[in-house]
This record gives C-alpha cells, structure tokens and sequence, in this order.
C-alpha cells in the first residue's frame, strides 16, 4: 500500500491557516452548497487566497448574502453566486451549459443528510440522487473546463457516515427494503468516495486530480436540519463521543481546502483525507478511517458506468 499522505494540519486546523501563503490568483473554484455552513467557510478561505468563487445554490438569495459577506471579509469582490439544485438534473444541465472558461477547483460540498423518504422525478431516492448524482453529473459535466484549466482538482465532501454501509448496486433507490434514512446516507457518502477513486483513475491523462474526504462533525448547519434531536441520530453525532472530534464550521472546511488549495496535495489523487491527513484503513468499533468497499476500483467503475446508464454520458 502507498504511504499515506501527511501534512502539518490537524483535526483543530482552520481553513484560514491552511490556506495562508496560498496564492490562488487567476484560479477559478466552483462550491456546492457555498451559502452556509463549511461550504460557505471553504468558499471565504479561497476567495481569501485570490481566488475566483462561484457559489453554486438552490437559494440564490442565501447566496448573494453569504457572497457580500465572504467580499467584505476577504476584500475580495470576484465571488459570484448561480443556481444550482442538485436534485434536479435540468438544473444541473443548466448551470453546466452556463459555465464558459477554464475551472481549476470542483468542491462537492453540498449534500442531504437522513431525510425521511423522498423521491425525485425519475423515481430515484434523494440522498442518492442529490449526494452522489448530482456531484457525478456536475464534475463530468465540468470536464473539459477542469481539463482546459492543467492540474484542476476535484474535492468531494463525504463522511465518516460512510462506514455504515457500501452502495447496494441490486437496489440503489430502496425499492426492495424498507428506506432507512441512515443506511441511504451512507449508501450515497460511499458513492462520493468511490466517484473520487474512479475520477482519479478516469481523469489522470487530464492531470485533474480527485480525492474525498471526511469534515468531522459540525453541529447546527443545515446538513444536520433532519435529524432532530441528536439523542436520535446513530453513534457518529453522539456528542459524547471521543473517536471523531466536534468541529466548528472553520475547523470543518479545512481538508476540503487543503485537498483544493493546497500545495502539500499537489499531485494526490484517488485518496480519502479526514483531519488534513489521508485516513487509514477504517478499524471495527472507531468511526475513523475508511472502509476497504469505499476504495474497492472495481466498485468504483461499476457505479462510474451504472451512474452514467441512470443520467446519459456526459460531454468529455
């Protein structure tokens, strides 16, 4: 196995302090979900490093707001806000054909977490179809801009939820058992993982790099707006709980800005980071690390082509 990549940032990092000394002028970074929560801390610490940041929202109005705030704070006026509705594949077709130039940085960023049962207009369950399909779409939509652009990197926020289950490739949409929120949580946070390790295989003659990663636990952002009371939730949003730390939203956006920005990553791909470090193989009993299924390329092709059957190919 490849040595695992390390860096001098930790679980308590900020994205501030990753990317200090970063100069991401010129470059061009789109963020799902850039309106609140770590999307919208990912999105200030770019925009802080020069970079050009387009937040991609289904609420432009949140958007525009979170835009006038990361300018004011970053004194940086090149943040522009468009829509995006992952769940929707139009919306994700629109925002694609809408997108002219190079794109050097892709941040999965957006996602829903253990809603009750909800379906989209082609019949596909939501977490799946928002977490994993729309991010699929988007980036292979996006190709040829992260081709044009040399060395674009591709970074997909999943989760230590991952480690509850691998993609059930016999009933992806819960058509044949019961819906569990959580189990198609980590059904979909599986599927962000195994995007990233294809990608990175698929996309290499592009030098487009692809990893994913795990953002800790950050509570009271609109990821968490299902789940209720935390007491409900499985082991992973305990938070008494001594394996996984408790991030604020600064602290949570800073592997999916090392993995964007960073130049300790240069060249890294395929990979799942957790803590500003690649993790290790996930180990019964701790909610650390990653699952062998996460990593398996033999899963990771076949959701590649069962993804692109569900959606029609992409331009390339």
């Amino acid at each position: 196995m490849d040595v695992l990549v390390t860096t001098p940032f930790g679980a308590q990092s900020t994205a501030a302090e990753v990317a200090r000394g970063a100069d991401l002028s010129g470059r061009r970074a789109v963020v799902t979900g850039g309106a609140s929560g770590i999307g919208l801390e990912t999105a200030r610490a770019l925009a802080g490093a020069g970079a050009d940041v387009t937040l991609a929202v289904r609420d432009t109005a949140a958007g525009d707001r979170a835009a006038a705030d990361i300018t004011a704070s970053s004194g940086n006026p090149r943040v522009e806000v468009a829509p995006l509705d992952l769940a929707d594949q139009a919306s994700v077709a629109d925002f694609v054909a809408g997108w002219a130039g190079p794109l050097h940085m892709l941040v999965a960023n957006a996602g829903v977490m253990a809603p009750p049962l909800g379906r989209t207009a082609q019949g596909w369950e939501l977490q799946f179809a928002t977490n994993h399909l729309g991010h699929f779409a988007l980036a292979t939509g996006l190709h040829d801009a992260m081709a044009t652009a040399g060395g674009a990197r591709v970074v997909v926020v999943s989760s230590v939820g991952h480690i509850n289950g691998d993609v059930d490739f016999d009933d992806l949409d819960f058509t044949r058992r019961p819906y569990d929120p959580w189990l198609a949580y980590a059904q979909s946070k599986t599927a962000n993982i195994l995007f990233a390790v294809e990608a990175a295989r698929r996309w290499a003659g592009d030098k487009i790099t692809a990893n994913a990663l795990n953002p800790g636990r950050i509570p009271g952002t609109n990821l968490s707006r299902h789940i209720g009371d935390a007491s409900a939730a499985p082991t992973s949003f305990d938070p008494t709980s001594t394996d996984v730390s408790w991030k604020n939203a600064e602290q949570g956006a800073a592997t999916s800005v090392l993995l964007a920005a960073s130049p300790l990553v240069e060249g890294v791909t395929g990979r799942y980071f957790e803590d500003c470090q690649e993790a290790g193989p996930h180990q019964s009993g701790i909610r650390r690390g990653v699952a062998a299924y996460a990593l398996d390329p033999d899963h990771a092709k076949r959701l590649w082509e069962v993804s692109e059957n569900l959606i029609g190919p992409q331009p390339q």
